[in-house]
């Protein structure tokens, strides 16, 4: 892979990861005015409205099996994923989710050793899962003895983490159709938005116009549909093209890592060595993680 590629790539990703790893701030300021069904339904309304702004063009699909992965993609990676991490929240801890959230790469690289060619496993990537996992629970849980297991709620989250990983192989395939990736994400928006309908019957969308238009609420609100929808699923999407499903997905380890600093820089929360020692190791299953693979690995992705 030229070099420079491969560093866009990467860019890529982390522009996806930093911001979803400061939107809980978001989200959280939101849930004081939004069930979680409707800032879910709104900010994928608003990405989806975005992205036919910027790139109106209708895609024209060159064979109908190539829609069932935009259908699928929708659904895992917008409608299932997101309602899933929700409702987990309402039955288990925020920590318990964030670190069985975290193992997602390993079903990634999973599935893709079962579905794509030329991503196949390796030690050296499950060294760095189990390293991150460990700097990820230390983080989530801050050394607290409290650690209590919910197995619904757990449960729940570990089908978010399968979800996620659906998606992302989703997502490689669908980068193989060499659609435009503003056009292939916008495709996938359409049908996570028809999927989401159900929820919404089910869980009530009511949401308040008056609660919508104060100023803190609608910049939340359009700041998870432009960046965090809108433009990190492009951003995703090109770094899963370029560095392929089981790389990229290393990425989602620093999602906690962001969340803690940003906890540090807007809301003066402080790091304990306890946190600062998950930090160093989610980082360092990360690098390992991406260590390089051999040379006839090489070749075989080539």
């Amino acid at each position: 892979m030229d070099r420079k590629k491969e560093i866009t790539g990467h860019v890529f990703a982390l522009i996806s990861i930093f911001i979803w790893g400061t939107t809980f701030i978001s989200t959280k300021i939101l849930l004081e005015a939004f069930s979680p069904i409707e800032i879910l339904f709104l900010r994928f309304t608003i990405g989806f409205a975005v992205l036919l702004a910027v790139y109106p063009h209708r895609l024209k699909v060159k064979e109908r099996k190539q829609e069932l992965y935009f259908a699928a993609a929708g659904l895992c990676g917008i409608t299932l994923y997101y309602l899933l991490e929700n409702i987990a929240l309402t039955y288990t801890f925020a920590s318990n989710v964030g670190v069985i959230i975290s193992i997602a790469p390993f079903f990634t690289a999973i599935f893709a050793h079962l579905f794509l060619d030329g991503e196949k496993l390796r030690a050296q990537f499950f060294i760095g899962v189990v390293v991150a996992v460990v700097g990820i629970f230390l983080i989530s849980f801050n050394g607290s003895s409290n650690l209590q297991l919910n197995p619904l709620g757990d449960i729940l989250a570990v089908l978010a983490a399968v979800v996620w990983a659906g998606y992302s192989i989703l997502t490689k395939k669908i980068s193989g159709f060499h659609y435009n990736s503003i056009q292939s994400t916008r495709r996938t928006f359409f049908y996570g938005l028809v999927f989401m309908i159900p929820a919404l019957f089910i869980f009530g969308f009511k949401p308040n116009v008056n609660q919508i238009i104060q100023p803190i609420n609608l910049f939340h609100i359009l700041f998870l549909g432009f960046g965090a929808s809108a433009l990190c699923f492009v951003t995703w999407s090109l770094a899963v093209k370029i560095l392929g499903a089981v790389k990229t997905s290393v990425y989602i380890y620093l999602v906690p890592v962001i969340t803690v600093v940003t906890s540090v820089i807007v809301l003066s929360e402080r790091i304990t060595g306890v946190m600062a020692f998950g930090i160093l190791l989610t980082l360092a299953g990360l690098f390992i993680s991406g260590l390089k693979t051999s040379a006839k690995q090489k070749e075989i992705k080539k």
